[in-house]
C-alpha cells in the first residue's frame, strides 16, 4: 500500500496543483506582444519589397544580357539606334547604340551600348551595359604578320 500511495501522490499533486496564468500575467505578455508585432510587421513588408526591388534587377539584367546576346549573334552590328520592348505589354524596353569606333590599331570595331528601361515604384529605373564588336571578316595587322610569317 505504501508503494502504491508512493506512485500516486506525485500524480495527485500535480492534478492538485492550481497552476495557470494571472491576470497581470496575460496583459503584459499582450502589452509586450502589442509592442513587437508592428515591428515585425515592418519588417517582413520592408523584406517584401526589397525582394520586389531585386527580383526586378535581375530580371532587367537578364534582359539586358538576352538583348547583347541577340545583336552579338546577328554578327557585326550596323550604326544607329534602336528601340524596343521585351514583348507586348511588358514594362521593361530596351534602347541600343552602335557607334563607329575609330582606332589606329583595330579596324571595323563598334561600340554596342544597350540600355533597359522599367518603372518601378513611379521612378524609371536603368541598367546599361558596353561591348566592342569588331568586324571579323576584315584581317587584323597581327594575323596579317603572323600569316604572312608563318607562310615564308
Amino acid at each position: 500500500m505504501n508503494r502504491l500511495n508512493n506512485l500516486i501522490s506525485p500524480v495527485h499533486r500535480f492534478v492538485d496543483d492550481k497552476s495557470g496564468f494571472t491576470l497581470i500575467e496575460i496583459v503584459v505578455a499582450l502589452a509586450i506582444l502589442s509592442l513587437a508585432l508592428p515591428a515585425l510587421l515592418r519588417s517582413f513588408t520592408e523584406a517584401a519589397k526589397g525582394q520586389a526591388l531585386t527580383e526586378n534587377r535581375t530580371t532587367a539584367l537578364y534582359l539586358l544580357k538576352f538583348r547583347m546576346a541577340a545583336i552579338e549573334a546577328e554578327g557585326y552590328p550596323d550604326i544607329g539606334e534602336e528601340d524596343g520592348e521585351f514583348g507586348e505589354d511588358s514594362r521593361f524596353r530596351w534602347h541600343s547604340d552602335v557607334q563607329d569606333v575609330e582606332s589606329e590599331e583595330i579596324e571595323g570595331l563598334r561600340l554596342v551600348t544597350i540600355t533597359v528601361t522599367w518603372q518601378e515604384r513611379g521612378n524609371e529605373r536603368v541598367i546599361s551595359a558596353s561591348t566592342y564588336l569588331a568586324d571579323r571578316q576584315i584581317p587584323q595587322p597581327e594575323q596579317a604578320q603572323g600569316g604572312q610569317q608563318g607562310g615564308n
